[in-house]
């Protein structure tokens, strides 16, 4: 198993090349996007609620090696910073297959 890091962002449409980009930037070229996504944010401070619950988001998952998730969540910060969305990393585990058998 490979241990990576995992990044999950929740932002505007709109802000999909921006944050592309950023990724790219970083070194991060894998990654997954999903359209037409809608939350709700627990949040206290409010300021979430709205964006979370238009149909016109996108949650993007990408993973990397964890030597390259420093420079690419200060790329995703300032993005999301000045647009709006939300970033989580974690660490995730990749279970690598070696033959399909079908």
């Amino acid at each position: 198993m490979l241990s990576v890091k995992r990044m999950e962002i929740i932002a505007n449409y709109v802000e999909l090349g921006k944050i592309l980009d950023g990724l790219e930037k970083s070194g991060i070229e894998d990654y997954t996007v999903i359209r037409d996504v809608a939350g709700k944010s627990t949040r206290e401070d409010g300021k979430h609620d709205l964006a979370m619950t238009m149909l016109d988001n996108i949650y993007i998952i990408a993973f990397c090696k964890p030597e390259k998730i420093a420079i690419a969540s200060e790329a995703i910060r300032a993005i999301l910073n000045k647009y709006g969305g939300s970033c989580f990393i974690s660490d995730a585990m990749e279970l690598r297959t070696i033959k399909c058998v079908g």
